[in-house]
């Protein structure tokens, strides 16, 4: 049951008219599920920081999920530009936009459309206010990155913890969006930075028990012997190294706890702040946003010393993003390398 996540800046009113209405936290989540010729089951997830611009994280814990994106400009504005910086500095090459104006308003189409040029958005299409037509086009993207969405479920596990809770009779529940790789029934897993150990004793994806859980699924994962401190903002799950897959045997975690890191940044089109030593700078990856001071910066690279440590991928930086929440645009652009210290 494959699913595509589409992070999105848009209503609420526009949101419903493409999938139902199913998660209100600080982003909310809109899902409508299809049944493909084959049988198979498609899934849309659209994933709206409903506060954005006045709060970024949210919006960056959703370009961290989605494998595309969706905007519907009400206005050219600053919000506009960040959004589009935003996307473009996650490699957000899949995308929709839509011109929507209030009705007293009106947007400049050719203005949006060499925006969206700028930014690094050329395969974007731009489609009609039409959530049928929308939902339509969506799906279709699904279809073609079907190979890309199932390549991800090969890779090392991968889920960072944004829920937990107890529930009576079950105990406690983990959940997170499988960033990559997949997670069956039974599976041990390790939580970090704790390095707590658990099984997971049943997994709930769209509110169905299931026996795996695949790469773009949001999972509930019942812990067993499990403690709810190793679940604290910034957890990941991954699997237990076996006798067979630990470090000796040249097979090593596929993430690393870190204070310090040496990081180069490609600075979106937008951003002219020059950074400096003793600037201060928040990393967005696996859904952990940490702030940090640069200590040292030499040719295009940046040495940063964080404020708490954080987990960086092992082959390389993922969907990480470098921000500063006094700059204009705040994402200040994509982290090509993340070296620990």
């Amino acid at each position: 049951m494959p699913v595509l996540n589409i992070a999105m800046i848009g209503s609420d009113k526009l949101a419903k008219e493409i999938a139902k209405s199913s998660d209100q936290r600080d982003v909310h989540t809109y899902v409508h599920k299809e049944n493909a010729e084959d049988g198979s089951q498609r899934i849309l997830s659209l994933i709206r920081p409903a506060r954005f611009p006045e709060r970024l994280p949210p919006f960056l814990e959703a370009l961290g999920v989605a494998r595309a994106g969706f905007i519907e400009v009400k206005a050219i504005d600053a919000a506009l530009g960040e959004a589009l910086v935003a996307f473009s500095s996650a490699g957000m090459e899949r995308g929709l936009y839509a011109i929507n104006p209030p009705d007293d308003g009106w947007v400049d189409e050719e203005q949006v459309a060499a925006l969206i040029q700028q930014a690094g958005l050329s395969s974007w299409h731009r489609v009609e206010v039409d959530g049928i037509d929308i939902r339509e086009k969506l799906m279709k993207m699904l279809d073609e990155m079907l190979p890309e969405l199932t390549a991800e479920a090969t890779l090392p596990l991968i889920i960072p913890i944004d829920q937990h809770f107890n529930v009576k009779g079950i105990g406690l529940v983990a959940i997170g969006y499988v960033q990559q790789g997949s997670v069956s029934v039974h599976d041990e897993l390790l939580a970090l930075p704790s390095e707590g150990t658990a099984n997971a004793r049943s997994l709930q994806v769209m509110d169905d028990d299931v026996q795996t859980a695949v790469a773009g699924d949001r999972v509930g994962i019942a812990m067993r012997n499990a403690d709810e401190a190793w679940l604290s903002t910034g957890a990941i799950l991954i699997h237990l190294p076996t006798p067979e897959k630990n470090i000796e045997d040249g097979a090593p975690l596929p993430l690393a706890s870190t204070s310090a890191t040496r990081v180069k940044v490609e600075k979106n089109p937008f951003q002219r702040r020059q950074l400096v030593v003793g600037d201060v700078v928040h990393i967005s990856s696996d859904l952990q946003f940490v702030v940090g001071r640069i200590t040292e910066v030499e040719d295009d690279y940046l040495d940063i010393k964080w404020d708490s440590p954080i987990l960086i991928r092992i082959d390389g930086p993922g969907r990480a993003l470098l921000n500063q929440l006094d700059s204009s645009p705040r994402v200040i652009g994509r982290i090509t390398e993340l070296i620990q210290k």
